[in-house]
């Protein structure tokens, strides 16, 4: 289950919402080898924060950070396998941020875990055309509203 703080939720300490990534299950996503415990979701902006496991040869296929994307990588390695900064690696211990609007093809040679945090879902290029997210829902239907004006 993803961690969304529901609006007006009633809590102790509203200023502070404690999520515990040891007792949440790891989501398989559509893209082979690669799971993820969302740590913070907001529907309406965009902004996440998750916890992402690798396999090793996983590989996230064509995308585009929308705005900026930041990973601190605790195991592992994230590579750039295609891209203008193909072959540079995020090795264990490594954080690593791209600027909005970049895009490449990126990959976990040995595996890897990472937190990952994106300001807007990433767009995937889709081999028909398509821009999607993630999830596979249309890109500009789900996350448009999140443009700069």
């Amino acid at each position: 289950m993803d961690a969304v703080t529901p609006k007006g939720s009633k809590t102790a300490d509203t200023h502070s919402h404690v999520v515990r990534p040891d007792g949440m299950e790891w989501q398989k996503t559509r893209f082979p080898g690669c799971e993820a415990k969302t740590l913070l979701f907001d529907r309406s902006t965009g902004l996440m924060t998750a916890l992402m496991r690798f396999a090793p040869g996983a590989v996230l296929p064509d995308h585009e950070h929308v705005n900026i994307e930041q990973t601190y990588v605790l195991e592992g390695s994230l590579v750039d396998k295609e891209g203008p900064a193909k072959g540079i690696a995020c090795k264990a211990g490594e954080f690593v941020w791209r600027e909005a609007g970049s895009r490449h093809v990126a990959w976990c040679p040995e595996g890897g875990l990472m937190l990952a945090i994106f300001q807007v879902p990433n767009k995937f290029f889709e081999a028909d055309g398509r821009v999607v997210d993630a999830s596979g829902a249309d890109w500009d239907e789900t996350w448009g509203h999140t443009r700069a004006s």
